[in-house]
């Protein structure tokens, strides 16, 4: 059972995130935060496995909640799930330590499969989202890093929330191979997790 804690100040919205979830019957609400102060305090004493977390909120925001969550319990994943995608709000939602980016317009599905993958350790990000990031970081820059392309391939699976024994069928190489081209690209990109990875790259415009 995946546990998840929704923070949204808008009763009506947050309600209906939290009927979406009881559909499913491998994930439990097990708390609700109408601003991000109640989201990191729920956080701390519940402890569940996700934060769905919007971002603009009264008092702590969104991602001011989502820095103190990282910071202080980061075993707690972060999904921001939010109506807002300017480029200050995603950049700022991902550096402050969301493990994924998802808008509240997605399909049904795809929200519950976002909450999934980042609970089992992966980074999800809308495709328009990551769009935004490439182009507003895409360049090329004296001194990037370069990848090759089979370890650009590994982690554009990652950047889709696959896992590694789903990127080793789908690219037909062996599991340890892909934590191979995860560790190279770790030491090339200068990070020491997926999502930082998939940020990072993005950033870069290497993928």
């Amino acid at each position: 059972m995946i546990r998840v804690i929704v923070a949204d100040d808008h009763p009506i919205v947050r309600s209906g995130i939290v009927g979406l979830i009881a559909l499913d019957p491998g994930l439990e609400v097990v708390g609700q935060a109408a601003n991000g102060a109640e989201a990191v305090d729920l956080a701390a004493r519940l402890r569940p496995d996700v934060v769905l977390m919007d971002l603009r909120m009264p008092g702590t925001s969104g991602i001011e909640a989502t820095s103190r969550i990282a910071a202080e319990l980061p075993e707690v994943r972060v999904l921001v799930l939010t109506t807002y995608e300017t480029d200050d709000d995603i950049l700022g939602a991902i550096e402050a330590g969301a493990s994924g980016y998802l808008l509240k317009a997605a399909p049904q599905e795809e929200i519950v499969a976002g909450i999934r993958a980042v609970a089992d350790g992966h980074t999800v990000l809308a495709p328009t989202i990551a769009a935004t990031l490439v182009t507003r970081m895409r360049g090329d820059r004296p001194g990037r890093p370069q990848l090759s392309p089979r370890e650009r391939e590994v982690l554009r699976l990652v950047a889709a929330g696959r896992s590694n024994p789903e990127i080793a069928r789908e690219l037909f190489i062996g599991e340890a191979t892909v934590k191979t081209h995860l560790i190279h690209v770790f030491e090339k990109l200068e990070v020491s997790d997926r999502t930082r990875a998939v940020t990072r790259a993005l950033e870069l415009g290497l993928i």
